[in-house]
């Protein structure tokens, strides 16, 4: 049995939503054993392990549902040490579970990196976990494909994922390139979330997709329809519901004002932060690789040749600080967008995404900066400053 103590905790209230509590201890192993008033451990001689906070926030691993790499390595690697490199990274970060993400390219590399990411899915961890893939294209619009290769689009059906179904947990399609709802319900039925994203569709074709079970949004604003106040497009459809909205808080993809907009809209809900990270971050400034095209990095920007801008080089971390500095979001509700929303949404709450006893004991130790003094994974610290 290990313990953390001194910290202050981001568990449940008995609304279920986060706040955060002092003089708790919280005990684990593998999992999360018990959380009891300091002292109350004293009895437990054969802890191996006592860490003191020292006055940080003690907070569930966090996840990132969006991420196409970092340190180097890519999902499109299709290589188990290429994910082993990222779980590593994400680590860093305070992430504890994630879903490498894939793009357009030819389906045969896509199925192979589909392959390699079932085959991390059930071994051992070596850093945060793979939960699966978010799998973003081919199923999108040639207007919206942003830095996608358009050669690569295409049109949606089920049939050509169904042997995948246990690997893609999030997919996203343009909803215009739909003929009807069949592969929506069908990805449903099979427990895939399906994403709105890279798409030109507008705000009644958005809202009836939502409607018929797509509720999550790929990176909110960028690569969709924005909102105009006669047509009021995804964004508007997105903010017009409970879908759940990615936002890359990095102020290269959002103005700070947007996040702002959007979390007072959104009523600080249905909010899911991520990183929709490329190799280059973790590197600096420098050439770099997505999805065979070539990519520049200056400072936070990552661009192809044409200027288009090319996912982020964004630490999770660091978005969350972003966030709470353009929003004043209180740390507990930020804290929600990367564990308690996102597991929910996978179906995994029962296991993850809160400090509740019995879940899986995947934590993240940070000060009030978010910068990270501590990342436990299934009750091993892959990461200590």
């Amino acid at each position: 049995m290990k313990a953390i103590r001194n910290g202050i905790l981001i568990v449940p209230d008995e609304t279920g939503h986060f706040c955060s509590k002092e003089g708790l201890t919280l005990l684990y192993d593998e999992k999360i054993r018990a959380i009891r008033p300091e002292g109350k451990d004293a009895g437990h001689a054969d802890l191996e392990e006592v860490y003191d906070a020292g006055g940080a926030y003690v907070a569930p691993g966090f996840l990132n549902v969006h991420i196409h790499g970092c340190d180097g390595a890519d999902t499109m690697d299709a290589d188990s040490d290429a994910l082993d490199k990222m779980s590593l990274f994400q680590a860093r970060t305070g992430v504890t579970a994630y879903l490498p993400t894939t793009m357009t390219c030819a389906f045969s590399d896509i199925a192979h990196a589909l392959c390699t990411i079932r085959h991390a899915m059930h071994g051992d961890a070596h850093g945060a976990r793979v939960l699966g893939c978010h799998m973003e294209g081919p199923f999108i619009a040639p207007s919206k494909k942003g830095a996608q290769d358009a050669a690569h689009i295409l049109p949606a059906d089920f049939s050509t994922i169904e042997p995948y179904a246990d690997v893609i947990k999030i997919i996203t399609v343009a909803p215009e390139t739909l003929p009807d709802d069949a592969f929506i319900k069908a990805c449903t039925a099979h427990g895939i979330v399906v994403s709105i994203g890279h798409t030109a569709a507008d705000y009644k074709t958005a809202a009836h997709a939502i409607e018929a079970g797509a509720h999550h949004i790929t990176h909110l604003c960028n690569a969709m329809t924005g909102l105009h106040h006669r047509r009021p497009g995804v964004l508007g459809a997105a903010l017009d519901s409970t879908a759940n909205c990615e936002l890359i808080c990095d102020n290269v993809h959002l103005h700070p004002t947007m996040q702002r907009i959007i979390y007072h809209a959104k009523g600080g809900k249905h909010l899911i932060l991520i990183t929709d990270s490329l190799r280059a971050c973790g590197l600096g400034d420098g050439p770099s690789e997505l999805g065979g095209q070539k990519v520049t990095v200056r400072g936070t920007l990552a661009t192809l040749a044409d200027g288009t801008i090319a996912g982020s080089v964004l630490c999770l971390n660091d978005g969350l600080r972003i966030f709470r500095t353009n929003t004043g979001a209180p740390i507990p509700s930020i804290i929600e967008m990367v564990t308690r929303t996102p597991a929910k949404e996978l179906g995994l709450y029962d296991e993850i995404g809160s400090l509740s006893e019995g879940k899986t004991a995947d934590f993240a130790i940070f000060d009030r900066d978010f910068r990270m003094r501590r990342t436990v994974v299934g009750g091993t610290t892959y990461y200590k400053k």
